[in-house]
């Protein structure tokens, strides 16, 4: 009887992984991925080599809101060539497919992750008397910026045409953000349909683990 059992458990575990790839690849593909921070733009909100839950649900059923953390795909061409540079070995290809099933998080080597400044019909402006960004003539609060930074280290006017969203990194002195990439097709404005979802929640390590809030009360 024990054998029997045994038998077929082994003829069922393929079934049983090939059942568990496919699930791994639904949630990924329509509820949450999982990205990690190679860089330290969004600090001190994100650090780099933090694990990022992004909700991909918020990307098909609702629009983007001010104060979000989105992550997008880099279809402007934001980032160098090397950081997009993938392996070719065993250990990256076989690396390359558990990201894509899900089990590991994306290294964000082709998508980016800021903070939502505006959203369509918005006009931002930096800065005021007190050095704050406005968004439609009224000065936001910005407590997620990384301590020592201004709101920006460049002057800007920009009006955000619908359908698009303006975004900049919480640490502001080291985030190439919309601000520096104007000359580009999209003149720095990230399209609705290259948002993959809402950053929620750093999951690891643990002792950085968070649920983000999306300041939307602050936000203009």
């Amino acid at each position: 009887m024990a054998k029997k059992k045994r038998g077929s458990l082994i003829r069922e575990f393929p079934m049983l992984v090939v059942v568990a790839v496919i699930v791994s690849i639904i949630i990924k593909t329509f509820l949450v991925q999982f990205f990690y921070i190679p860089s330290g733009s969004m600090e001190n909100t994100l650090l780099v080599n933090d694990r990022v839950a992004v909700n991909k649900l918020s990307a098909f059923f609702t629009d983007v809101k001010r104060g979000e953390v989105v992550v997008f795909r880099d279809t402007a061409g934001w980032l160098t060539p090397e950081s997009v540079e993938t392996g070719s070995g065993i250990r990256d290809r076989f690396k390359s497919a558990l990201v894509f099933i899900g089990i590991l998080p994306d290294p964000a080597k082709q998508y980016l992750i800021k903070r939502v400044i505006g959203v369509g019909g918005d006009r931002i402006l930096c800065c005021d008397a007190d050095k704050r960004l406005t968004v439609n003539g009224v000065a936001i609060d910005e407590p997620y910026i990384f301590p020592g930074d201004s709101a920006s280290d460049s002057d800007f006017d920009v009006t955000v045409p619908e359908g698009f969203i303006w975004v900049m990194g919480d640490h502001r002195g080291a985030s190439a953000d919309s601000r520096f990439h104007t000359d580009d097709a999209n003149k720095g404005f990230v399209p609705f349909d290259a948002v993959t979802g809402r950053a929620f929640a750093v999951v690891w390590p643990l002792k950085n683990f968070t649920f983000l809030s999306s300041h939307n009360g602050l936000v203009g």
